[in-house]
């Protein structure tokens, strides 16, 4: 891979203040990309994740917004364009995995997730157009997840909204081919991250065939790949990086 392969691209990649959305805003200014790094409300934690990007030698700033308001994407996308004068990348990485029974979950729980899981990828799509039609190597990367493709006890809603995901992708890559744009789907299965709350039960029960977990670095590898040069014959596909987790 050449080491610079994203010189001269803008990338916004939100939730990126930990985990797999700080190794992928890293790993993209690893490759020479201007990132606006995005967060809810952690400052700290996205600043932080901005001077990683620099001295990983691509430039970064940083924007703070709740993606479940739906004027919130539109405004995050101006900050990247503000910031760095155009875009080129866009990261949906922002999420939320809450556990919780089907008799339990209220409606408020499910559209919870669905605003910022699911709408609010349509919304950053949308605010996105026109700044990635004028780039000659734009690329929309979607952040989904396992248990989307395989199930699990406990996750209605956000199995549902990561399922999605997968199809939006689909839908977007067959819209937005004729603009020269990709659409795809990055899929994490077991990932070593920070978390801030007990571990998802389904955790405990599930193995891949490589027989351990994989690192936010291995899945900003793959998103990396699909933002690139190489790659600009690939969309439409959900890539899963899960240690081979649907073969057992």
């Amino acid at each position: 891979m050449n080491m610079r392969e994203l010189d001269g691209r803008v990338a916004l990649v939100t939730g990126a203040s930990r985990n797999i959305g700080r190794a992928i805003a890293e790993a993209l200014g690893t490759g020479g990309a201007s990132v606006l790094v995005h967060a809810h409300r952690d400052r700290d934690g996205a600043e932080e994740t901005a001077r990683r990007v620099e001295a990983a030698g691509g430039k970064a700033a940083v924007a703070l917004g709740d993606l479940v308001d739906p004027v919130v994407p539109a405004l995050i996308v101006e900050s990247a364009i503000s910031a760095f004068g155009k875009l080129d990348i866009l990261v949906a990485n922002a999420a939320i995995r809450p556990e919780g029974t089907i008799d339990s979950l209220t409606y408020e729980d499910w559209r919870g997730v669905m605003a910022l899981c699911l709408d609010s990828v349509f919304l950053l799509g949308k605010a996105a157009l026109t700044p990635l039609r004028d780039s000659d190597q734009a690329a929309i990367v979607m952040i989904g997840g396992l248990t989307g493709h395989s199930g699990a006890k406990d996750r209605v809603h956000v199995i549902t909204a990561k399922a999605g995901l997968a199809g939006l992708t689909k839908a977007l890559a067959h819209d937005l081919g004729e603009d020269g744009i990709t659409v795809n789907c990055v899929a994490p299965g077991l990932i070593e991250t920070r978390r801030t709350g007990e571990e998802p039960k389904h955790y405990a029960s599930r193995t891949n065939v490589l027989g351990r977990r994989g690192t936010p670095e291995e899945v900003a590898a793959m998103v990396r790949t699909l933002c690139g040069p190489t790659t600009r014959y690939v969309t439409g596909q959900t890539v899963h990086v899960n240690g081979g987790a649907l073969m057992v």
